[in-house]
């Protein structure tokens, strides 16, 4: 399902719940919002409304305001109404950069491809053909920084941790100029590379290289598993995230 199918069910469900209520929101009181929006507390956080359209937003969830968080709820209007024509873009493309010739990407270029795969580790081959080699590559808003991060084993939303000794997080200062770059491989016996929090979009080491994709933003935090910090210590915002899958020949 996508979003906004995924939304229309939760709804469904919740007003199933309180047989009071009715399907249309324009016929609420306050503790009929109030109920809903305590019948749906634990679910509400975990749907990507910034994935959906400026259309989708206002018709079928701006009707349900009230039972979304407030800081939620915020942003939300910041970014749809405030700004509706700033949206990041998450894309999921799973294609083959090793070895092509070009890439079908909006922030990097077949040069940055070419590099990153460099710095994947000549043993990718040995290791299992069901892994999920992911790269998730962010644009910081209102510069040319890119920021990235490889991992070769799956994502997971069991608030798990992830071992791995082949992980790495890298930035490009400029990305018109990959020779300002810095890559941080992960440090000891990788047992806190990857963390699988269902609360954020992908994050490194101990929260030490975040995406926040509620509100399309992230952050550096001093380095503990990496060896190196990718960028000054700090929270960025997001312009644009894609995620590739890299694939064995």
């Amino acid at each position: 399902m996508n979003v906004i199918q995924v939304w229309e069910h939760v709804l469904k469900w919740g007003i199933a719940q309180n047989p009071g209520l009715s399907s249309d929101p324009s016929s609420y009181s306050k503790d009929d919002f109030i109920t809903l929006k305590n019948t749906l507390q634990r679910f509400v956080p975990f749907i990507k409304f910034f994935n959906l359209n400026h259309k989708e937003f206002l018709n079928k969830v701006y009707p349900y305001k009230k039972i979304i968080p407030k800081d939620l709820r915020e942003n939300l209007i910041k970014h749809f109404i405030d700004q509706p024509n700033h949206k990041p873009e998450s894309t999921i493309i799973t294609k083959e950069i090793i070895g092509s010739k070009s890439i079908d990407s909006r922030i990097i270029t077949f040069q940055h491809a070419e590099l990153i795969s460099k710095w994947i580790d000549s043993k990718f081959h040995e290791i299992c053909d069901y892994q999920s080699h992911t790269i998730s590559i962010i644009k910081v808003k209102d510069s040319n920084e890119i920021l990235g991060g490889y991992n070769p084993i799956i994502w997971k939303s069991d608030s798990s941790v992830g071992a791995t000794k082949d992980s790495f997080i890298f930035s490009f200062k400029n990305k018109e100029n990959i020779e300002e770059n810095i890559l941080s491989r992960v440090e000891s016996n990788g047992s806190n590379a990857i963390r699988n929090d269902p609360d954020f979009g992908p994050v490194f080491g101990g929260y030490e290289f975040i995406l926040n994709e509620n509100d399309s933003s992230g952050s550096v935090q001093d380095q503990v598993y990496y060896d190196k910090s990718i960028r000054e210590i700090d929270d960025f915002s997001v312009e644009e995230f894609e995620v590739f899958q890299i694939m064995k020949d």
